[in-house]
């Protein structure tokens, strides 16, 4: 569509639409604060669920539009990419939380499952892509088995929140999640969802608009479609969760942010399942190349991290920010350095 923009076009066009991605993020982040108390679901489960899907989903229309052109690598690292991003927001958010790391203060049972949950969901791309090529209307069965899991993981978080079998050891640093006192008519669920939804629409649109770009500059300029899928698209469609995370952090809603990266990197996982649907040359698993399968281990590596941390639960870490985020940091830049390196 937007093949004969000039680069000054295409420019403006990627600023409105992550302005748009931004603004959407931040206003989602109060409203699914609001809807987990009103709904008596909580921040985690909110922030997990329905808060990662909504911010996802403009990443969600990059993969499907990238794959219904035929781009399958650019549809698969614009997911896996993201995933990788995500994780490196909830580092940075961390440097914002000074009183005590943040894996530590936002300590939630929901969260450590959804992250073990995240590393299956990871693991199924890496079986498809080596195991013999075979489809279903030209639908991989790995593609349908993660809608399945996915599924049943949402219903097994929200049990382990009514029912946990452990809970976090409490500390001075730890923060609960405890419904606001003061709501009032306009926080009725109806009407917070109501508005979450418009601005979901306003995502899509973004999104749509941030492939198209992506499509673009991945010819104009020669680029690997690994290269713009990781860093351009994937980070621009991730905005949301920045915003989210950043602000939720300075509302308190520390189970809020930590569930909504993990919540969103796990619904991120999804899009490898659109993707697959929307390309229609085969499997989308076997049309990747070496850079795709890069991020993927980079995303699983990152994952395993984190949940390491979820569950050490280091109190302070070196200049306020705990030794798992800082090897988040060191492993996502580094990683960006070596695909940036071979293009």
């Amino acid at each position: 569509m937007f093949a004969d923009f000039s680069f000054l076009a295409l420019g403006l066009i990627g600023l409105a639409a992550a302005a748009v991605i931004l603004f959407a993020g931040l206003r989602m982040t109060g409203l699914a604060d609001r809807i987990a108390d009103q709904t008596g679901l909580g921040e985690a489960l909110i922030g997990g669920v329905l808060l990662g899907a909504a911010t996802s989903f403009s990443g969600t229309i990059v993969s499907f539009s990238s794959a219904l052109d035929g781009r399958a690598s650019l549809a698969f690292s614009n997911g896996i990419g993201g995933i990788a991003a995500q994780t490196a927001f909830l580092a940075l958010a961390d440097i914002l939380h000074r009183r005590a790391n943040l894996e530590h203060a936002a300590a939630e049972l929901a969260n450590v499952f959804q992250c073990g949950l995240l590393l299956l969901m990871l693991s199924l791309p890496f079986a498809a892509y080596a195991a013999p090529e075979f489809t279903i209307l030209a639908v991989h069965p790995a593609s349908i088995l993660m809608v399945i899991i996915y599924g049943v993981g949402v219903l097994a978080t929200r049990r382990l929140r009514a029912q946990p079998m452990w809970v976090p050891v409490n500390t001075r640093e730890t923060r609960h999640d405890d419904p606001e006192e003061d709501a009032n008519e306009e926080d009725r669920a109806s009407v917070l969802i109501v508005q979450f939804a418009i601005l979901m629409v306003a995502l899509g649109a973004a999104g749509y608009a941030v492939a198209q770009v992506g499509s673009a500059m991945t010819d104009r300029l020669g680029l690997s479609s690994s290269l713009v899928g990781a860093l351009m698209t994937a980070v621009v469609t991730s905005l949301p969760e920045l915003v989210t995370t950043i602000a939720a952090v300075r509302r308190g809603a520390l189970q809020l942010a930590v569930g909504g990266i993990i919540g969103g990197n796990t619904f991120d996982t999804l899009f490898l399942t659109i993707s697959d649907l929307g390309y229609r040359d085969g499997s989308v698993y076997h049309a990747v190349g070496k850079g795709d399968l890069f991020w993927l281990a980079v995303a699983m590596l990152m994952t395993a991290v984190l949940l390491l941390g979820l569950l050490y639960r280091e109190r302070q870490g070196p200049g306020n920010i705990g030794r798992e985020s800082l090897t988040l940091l060191a492993i996502y830049f580094g990683a960006v350095a070596i695909q940036a390196s071979v293009g």
